[in-house]
């Protein structure tokens, strides 16, 4: 395929993506939209202009929303028709490519408009899905030899978090504050995080309502998941070494975290489906499956301090995730727990067994024992006020690359 939109090779908005957001066009109106290179299209004026008009099912302008959860809600039939039209459109030769009014009309330069919160998310889980990340936590602050709890290999372990905190790429993040418990002081203090940290992660999102009760198998999983975003958890680690015993995560977490302005859908992905590590001992049936579950993306964690310039220090992998997602749907639902369209459902801290491939700055840095030297001179232990943090993430093969661009968040000094 060959768009007539020209874009740059290395693109992530190829025309083999075709991902969904919701833009702010011209500090005027909202409306869902695609993109292709630096190019965002109005979905709503192409409906207008009865671009979908053949799609069945597709009965009113869904795009002339806020949030793309109406969409979502329409479900793969419709999705993955609106996906395939919208690519079919956008190829040399097309009828939109001879409709100059609409190509006028419809396109925006990429600096026109600013991408808001895709989904509205009704709930929010985080699992901790990667035996790197989960062996590098245990070795820390539990017993080397026994790194992983006893039921981490037998369930994708999570917990609920919190939605409303949840913000777009761009949004400033404020210092948490809280309670934390230094080994050198006899009673916890108050005051900002000193250990704040970034925890590099994707997000899965929920295209359907389930009634309490129901299940859904990791056979049928993929056809619940509408796409993906960059996902950043940040966490404030001296709060949460203190508090978590024994309920797990609490203000060390809800605070705040970023996700990618574009979700990238399953069907984009379809090409980079690649073999999940070998789970040792056997799962029980309920989170068996059969084929390539999980995927190839590449990722990669910048830090830029104020008024410097961004500094790679971290290259890993999606792939290496013990539990894919269809076992995280699977586990999730098995006790009948229902779902609602915009879910969102985050991996935890993706690491590999490189230690250029740690997804935190708690193991980049070993707890603050290595710090990161960067460019300019300066150290790192953890992330400072003003600090920029990046995420990017992309998956290439065979001349294809699709993209997530990127999810990016300052650090600000606490309220």
């Amino acid at each position: 395929m060959k768009s007539f939109v020209e874009y740059n090779s290395n693109s992530d908005f190829s025309i083999h993506n075709i991902p969904f957001g919701v833009a702010v066009f011209n500090k005027e109106f909202i409306a869902c939209c695609t993109r292709i290179g630096d190019q965002v299209v109005d979905l709503a004026l192409l409906y207008d202009l009865s671009y979908f008009e053949e799609i069945a099912g597709l009965d009113d302008n869904v795009f002339e929303a806020y949030t793309l959860n109406e969409f979502i809600e329409l479900g793969k039939p419709v999705t993955n028709a609106v996906r395939l039209r919208i690519q079919e459109l956008l190829q040399e030769g097309s009828i939109l490519c001879k409709d100059e009014k609409t190509i006028e009309d419809a396109f925006y330069d990429l600096d026109l408009v600013k991408m808001i919160m895709p989904v509205h998310i009704p709930n929010y889980t985080d699992f901790y899905s990667s035996i790197e990340h989960a062996t590098n936590v245990g070795k820390m602050f539990r017993d080397p030899a026994n790194a992983l709890l006893p039921n981490w290999k037998h369930l994708p372990v999570g917990y609920h978090g919190r939605a409303s905190s949840i913000v777009v790429s761009g949004t400033d993040i404020n210092r948490p504050k809280g309670q934390t418990k230094p080994a050198d002081v006899e009673k916890p203090i108050f005051g900002p995080s000193k250990q704040l940290d970034f925890e590099l992660e994707m997000a899965f999102i929920i295209n359907q309502n389930t009634e309490m009760g129901e299940s859904i198998s990791t056979k049928d999983a993929e056809n619940a998941i509408f796409g993906m975003v960059v996902f950043n958890d940040w966490s404030a680690r001296d709060i949460q070494s203190w508090e978590y015993v024994p309920l797990g995560p609490f203000l060390a977490k809800n605070f705040g975290s970023s996700i990618s302005p574009w979700v990238v859908t399953l069907e984009a992905l379809e090409p980079f489906k690649t073999t999940s590590p070998t789970q040792d001992p056997e799962v029980l049936d309920y989170l068996k499956f059969e084929g390539d579950k999980n995927y190839d993306i590449n990722l990669q964690v910048y830090i830029q301090p104020e008024n410097g310039e961004e500094n790679l220090i971290s290259e890993s992998n999606y792939k290496h995730m013990y539990w894919n997602m269809t076992q995280q749907l699977a586990h999730h639902t098995v006790n009948g727990c229902n779902l609602e369209v915009g879910d969102m459902y985050a991996s935890g801290t993706i690491s590999g067994s490189d230690p250029k491939s740690f997804g935190s700055m708690l193991e980049l840095t070993w707890r603050g024992q290595n710090p990161i030297t960067l460019n300019d001179g300066q150290e790192r232990k953890f992330i400072e006020d003003n600090d920029t943090v990046t995420m990017k993430a992309w998956a290439e093969k065979d001349g294809i690359r699709v993209g997530f661009g990127e999810v990016s968040g300052k650090i600000v000094p606490a309220k």
